[in-house]
């Protein structure tokens, strides 16, 4: 999109070629993520058994790299070119500057392709490509000398099920100088379209003004930017940040802030997605506030949903932000039976780590993944969709963006999560949110979700499957968990309505119940608790186990009544029988104490957990009446919240909800 070259193509014909994909390497301030730019040594695909394609069982799950060398940072000449040192190989098949081919060939109408590199320097360079069972070919190789632009002219045909295109460098006596490459293709000029980035944020603002310093910094990446808006929900404002003048000035105008209640993200967003439509950008683009962005994202997503067959939602990937060569998820689904988020291919990893095996010798990779929908941490939505669909589910946290996307697809809008783009996103490794008060949203936007979407006549598992979640909670000594998921269950049985009028006030009404409960009260010292003491040891010196499947029945049930009947010992009032790691903290281990202290995923405290069998019986109860009811009204729950979708994610509702937490004033 950056550029647009002309060139004869034949008798009376003038190519238009524009550019798809550029080169780029890390900044400064991000060399630890080189991994995920370069790769080093010759890579040796996925072995596959040569008479029926079948992996080999020698090296079925990975292939393997030999000779490779230290990635040289300092090598970087710039955002788009470096230096190959004489006598070595340097590969951009790597996750930021590989070509995913089978995307481009699925969603788009993009046929054909050029690869264009422009080299200084004897050297040769080599183009690969790969199949979805991640099977590495060799295409052409070309020898370069001096100062010298190379193409190729690729088809994109072979990219049925998967498969990328890279290319090679390697140097020869002296040194080798990459100046710059990008992928191509040859078309009709065209006017990219307009976007609204859009920040939802709550007091994180240094985050937020180092994504907008990023920005700044990257001014290429901003020619299609009709406005960043930032949706400041919090008390610590970004404006009032040190450095947000510049910042604002550096942007040129295009900066506006809203201030609005905390409506959490889905009402962030959906400010977003409002916003972008009212100002007639063609894309309203979501990015989350505690990330880092690559800004060549913003590019690549808008280039590829400028070309799709049809509107089309385009979102990066999230990589760890503290540990920033490791992948969430390549694409995520939502398993309809229990409706929880899945993965579409079974050989996927949560947490895959580039450095340990890069894409060249990760067969999974190489296969397209198609998704059901993409994190809101980055996610390019096109208005169009915005327009027919309506904005965000009004339900704070959890599952909007799941639901939109599944929204989105009954409509007939897909969503590609797009390799090459993507954001660093503080990880959810050092974080428990099925806990505490956010277990409140998780229970009841995923009932809500499914009785919007689920396709079974009773939702499938996902009642069944909130049974169990409750007696885990409840027998792991978690009542304020608990109790959050009986709200939870209460509110669904209320309605839709009362969704717009809830979202700023629900989060202060669950954290106001915090002082009920010991299990919620956190304290940041771990000598502020007594030392623990079990009055009786392990039976037989074991420890704690977790039950087989066909023991787990009679089990819980002897659990459940022992708890119910046995009275809690006064010692254990006084001081816990146990410290327990967050990493233990299971809930058929937590089940056998009657008090613990039990620290936070963050480590960043602990609470002391008491076994109440009053609060047990009680919650129990409820918990099975509430189940059977949502099971029992669960066709006519279906028809009131699909007859109210329209109207709840309306601009007029949203509109009204907008107005009523804004505050009138905008920095811009």
């Amino acid at each position: 999109m950056s550029m647009t070259a002309t060139q004869p193509s034949g008798a009376g014909e003038t190519a238009h070629w524009q550019t798809l994909q550029r080169v780029i390497f890390p900044s400064e301030s991000n060399l630890d993520t080189a991994a995920l730019y370069i790769d080093t040594g010759s890579a040796l695909g996925v072995q596959l058994n040569t008479m029926d394609g079948s992996a080999s069982s020698e090296r079925s799950s990975f292939g393997s790299f030999g000779n490779a060398k230290q990635i040289h940072a300092e090598d970087f000449r710039s955002r788009h070119s470096t230096l190959v040192r004489r006598g070595e190989r340097l590969s951009f098949g790597s996750y930021f500057n590989a070509f995913p081919a089978s995307y481009w060939r699925k969603w788009t109408s993009v046929q054909e392709i050029r690869l264009e590199i422009a080299t200084s320097g004897p050297g040769s360079v080599s183009v690969y490509k790969s199949n979805a069972r991640g099977s590495l070919q060799h295409v052409d190789t070309k020898r370069v000398s001096n100062r010298t632009t190379t193409t190729f002219d690729l088809s994109l045909k072979p990219f049925g099920d998967g498969g990328w295109y890279w290319f090679d460098l390697v140097a020869g006596s002296e040194d080798f100088v990459l100046e710059a490459a990008q992928w191509l293709a040859s078309e009709e000029p065209r006017e990219a379209g307009s976007v609204t980035l859009e920040i939802t944020t709550l007091n994180k603002p240094d985050f937020c003004l180092n994504n907008l310093q990023i920005l700044a910094a990257h001014p290429e990446n901003l020619k299609y930017l009709k406005e960043i808006l930032v949706v400041d929900q919090g008390t610590q404002k970004v404006a009032d940040e040190p450095g947000f003048n510049d910042v604002r000035d550096a942007l040129h105008g295009k900066l506006r802030i809203i201030d609005q209640d905390n409506l959490g993200g889905s009402g962030g967003f959906a400010r977003g997605m409002y916003e972008a439509v009212e100002n007639g950008s063609d894309y309203a683009l979501l990015l989350d506030d505690d990330i880092v962005v690559e800004p060549e994202s913003i590019t690549r997503l808008l280039t590829f949903a400028d070309r799709c067959k049809s509107p089309t939602i385009v979102g990066g990937h999230m990589f760890d932000l503290h540990n920033r060569t490791v992948l969430h998820t390549f694409g995520e689904i939502v398993n309809v039976w229990r409706f929880q988020p899945d993965q579409p291919v079974a050989q996927q990893i949560l947490g895959h780590d580039f450095v340990r095996s890069n894409l060249r010798q990760t067969p999974w990779l190489h296969r397209r993944v198609d998704v059901d929908y993409n994190g809101w941490w980055m996610a390019l939505i096109p208005t169009a969709v915005i327009r027919d669909i309506g904005l965000s589910l009004p339900v704070f946290i959890k599952w909007d963006d799941a639901e939109y996307g599944l929204r989105a697809k009954a409509a007939g809008y897909p969503t590609v999560s797009m390799p090459g783009a993507g954001v660093w996103h503080v990880s959810w490794i050092d974080k428990d949110d099925l806990v505490g008060w956010q277990a409140y949203f998780h229970t009841r936007n995923r009932l809500i979700a499914a009785l919007l979407h689920s396709p079974y006549a009773r939702g499938g598992r996902v009642v069944r499957e909130s049974g169990y979640m409750d007696i885990k909670h409840l027998i792991s000594m978690q009542y304020y968990t608990a109790k959050g998921r009986l709200m939870a269950m209460r509110d669904v049985l209320k309605g839709p309505g009362q969704l717009h009028s809830i979202l700023a006030t629900k989060l202060p009404e669950i954290r106001d119940m915090a002082s009920q409960y010991p299990d919620a009260q956190f304290r940041n010292d771990p000598d502020a608790f007594p030392g623990p003491k079990m009055d009786k040891p392990p039976r037989h010196g074991r420890g704690f186990s977790a039950p087989s499947y066909l023991r787990l029945a009679p089990w819980a049930a002897k659990t459940i009544v022992r708890q119910l009947s046995k009275p809690v010992p006064p010692s254990t009032k006084e001081r816990p029988q146990a410290f327990v790691a967050h990493q233990d903290n299971k809930w058929w281990r937590m089940s056998q104490y009657d008090s613990a202290v039990v620290s936070n995923a963050e480590g960043t405290g602990a609470s002391w957990y008491v076994r109440d069998p009053r609060k047990l019986r009680a919650m129990l109860t409820e918990s099975a009446k509430l189940n059977a009811e949502i099971l029992r009204e669960w066709p006519r729950l279906r028809e009131q919240y699909r007859a109210s979708l329209a109207e709840i994610t309306s601009f007029e509702a949203w509109k009204r909800t907008f107005e009523a937490h804004s505050d009138k004033s905008e920095h811009d």
